[in-house]
């Protein structure tokens, strides 16, 4: 079990283990636009020891199992939840954090450690995340929904490439943020701005992995990721 675990890529171990996904957001182990590769590629790229998460991901309880539902989900109940729990949330959670963030580096653009450009790197986060969802609910769900099978092949991977243009925007949201960790003396609003950060970070995460690791392999009925 030990060593299928290493050589299990972290898209199927993020679908198979309920609890997976905290431990990797712990490791800053990329599960969705990287999902593809294994567990013990990834941990070798970033320097950690794939050991020491394998003993995290062996010694979960299950107390989010709800994550492994959606693996039993049909298209239709999955395509719902991403439309809800997903798209309205980011819809909500961009406005204020750009709100925020021009209030941070108006007030405090001339300290250490101020995020400049973090404004204009979230409005152009919610442009394109904006054009990528309505893609998704004008024409790809929709033609999941009507069972386009190898048809929607296309449009999902012009949605998988604009993935991993938002994981490369999520990789400059946390460079630009220290790991969206903020100086020991910031303000509210600053630190306000930071937690808003992490948990979108967090969600477009969750996102993309719901799509990239089960909506599309079995909508192309590719299986699930190994």
């Amino acid at each position: 079990m030990a060593t299928q675990l290493l050589d299990s890529s972290l898209g199927s171990i993020a679908c198979s283990i309920p609890g997976a996904t905290r431990v990797f957001h712990e490791f800053h182990l990329d599960f969705c636009c990287g999902g593809q590769k294994s567990l013990r590629q990834a941990a070798q790229e970033l320097g950690i020891d794939a050991g020491e998460v394998q003993q995290r991901l062996l010694a979960l309880d299950g107390e989010d199992a709800q994550e492994a539902d959606w693996r039993q989900a049909s298209a239709e109940r999955l395509i719902e939840h991403i439309l809800q729990r997903y798209h309205e949330v980011h819809r909500d959670q961009l406005p204020e954090l750009i709100r925020l963030a021009a209030r941070v580096e108006h007030v405090h653009g001339g300290r250490e450690h101020c995020p400049l450009g973090l404004t204009e790197l979230l409005i152009g986060m919610q442009q394109e995340l904006e054009s990528h969802m309505q893609k998704e609910e004008q024409i790809l769900f929709p033609m999941i929904r009507r069972g386009g099978g190898s048809m929607a092949g296309g449009p999902i991977s012009v949605m998988r490439y604009e993935h991993d243009q938002h994981g490369d925007t999520l990789q400059r949201l946390v460079e630009l943020t220290d790991d969206m960790q903020p100086p020991v003396n910031a303000c509210n609003t600053w630190r306000a701005l930071y937690r808003g950060l992490d948990e979108l970070r967090r969600d477009l995460m969750q996102h993309i992995h719901l799509e990239n690791n089960l909506l599309f392999p079995r909508t192309l009925g590719e299986g699930q990721l190994g």
